[in-house]
């Protein structure tokens, strides 16, 4: 019998979340890794710094946090082996808890569909704002449906297929990696002149550890939406990323919607393309839709992790 670790991690995390009790008392895991990329920007990413000097400091950063984080992880597991023998599964399950996002996710979205639900556009828009980086002051009843709904489709995987993926394929160290290269997509991994050379070799590596996961999520969201896969091939590579549309164009064939389209960051106005090509007049029933299709995935995770812990 393979160990359920994974089966496990998931279990606590439906039901445990992160506690704000425990997030008060020791953070969270990522955002150690915040900390350290941050030092490693101060130091390595100075203005009076030539482009390739920025570029090398950013490699050097995600060499550093991997091996770091790698070493970490990999020593704790051997320790707990050691320690708690056959036993040492429960202890590995605990620690690749605060990895998995699936009920944080939920818990961010929810409030989103019932602040439209009451009618309250200016809740709605503050709730939003709390998972997505675009500007929401403006946006209308369907803008901040459509931001709820992409960025429940793309967190599904950067917070639950992927993370999942790699704690099977690759035990603890591989769960943790995952999480400090997608931490530092998400803080430097950016093209702005400050960040293009700096975050070069963090974006790209966030690229390469989502390339089987996206394409796994966006499919799974297909098989438990019952739909939706004409949408995924054509509109997939519609997404700047080469790995968001995945779940993105899943979602919106799924739900016969349309996402993205122009959006506007720091006052700035991206003319993205629409990925779908269903309604654009959206709101709260969509994202209670979505809620819905996102929750049959995780159970299917959880189908997946089951039979691998009880038939392999």
């Amino acid at each position: 019998m393979v160990e359920p670790i994974a089966l496990g991690a998931l279990a606590l995390d439906a039901v445990l979340g992160w506690p704000g009790g425990l997030y008060a008392r020791i953070g969270h895991p990522v955002g150690w890794c915040a900390r350290l990329i941050a030092v490693c920007e101060a130091r390595w990413n100075g203005a009076t710094r030539t482009p390739r000097a920025r570029w090398i400091g950013g490699i050097l950063t995600v060499l550093l946090l991997v091996g770091s984080v790698g070493a970490i992880t990999w020593g704790t597991t051997l320790a707990l082996r050691a320690l708690l023998g056959g036993w040492a599964w429960i202890g590995i399950a605990v620690l690749a808890w605060p990895g998995l996002a699936q009920r944080s996710l939920d818990d961010h979205v929810r409030p989103v569909a019932a602040a439209l639900e009451a009618g309250d556009l200016p809740a709605a828009r503050r709730a939003v704002a709390m998972i997505v980086g675009r500007d929401t002051a403006a946006l209308d009843e369907a803008g901040v449906a459509r931001a709820a709904i992409e960025s429940l489709a793309e967190s599904f995987c950067d917070g639950v297929v992927a993370p999942f993926f790699w704690l099977l394929l690759g035990g603890l160290p591989g769960l943790w990696i995952y999480k400090a290269l997608n931490t530092a997509d998400s803080m430097i991994g950016h093209r702005e002149p400050r960040w293009r050379m700096f975050g070069w070799a963090a974006a790209r590596s966030d690229d390469v550890a989502n390339l089987v996961p996206a394409r796994l999520a966006g499919m799974i969201l297909c098989a438990v939406g019952g739909g939706g896969w004409a949408t995924l091939w054509r509109d997939a590579w519609k997404h700047a990323s080469p790995n968001a549309g995945w779940p993105e164009a899943a979602m919106a064939g799924v739900l016969d919607v349309r996402l993205a389209g122009p959006i506007a960051y720091d006052g700035v106005v991206a003319e993205k393309p629409w990925i779908g090509t269903g309604a654009v007049v959206i709101g709260a029933r969509e994202i209670r839709r979505a809620l819905g299709v996102y929750r049959r995935g995780c159970a299917l995770l959880w189908i997946v992790a089951g039979g691998i812990a009880w038939v392999l």
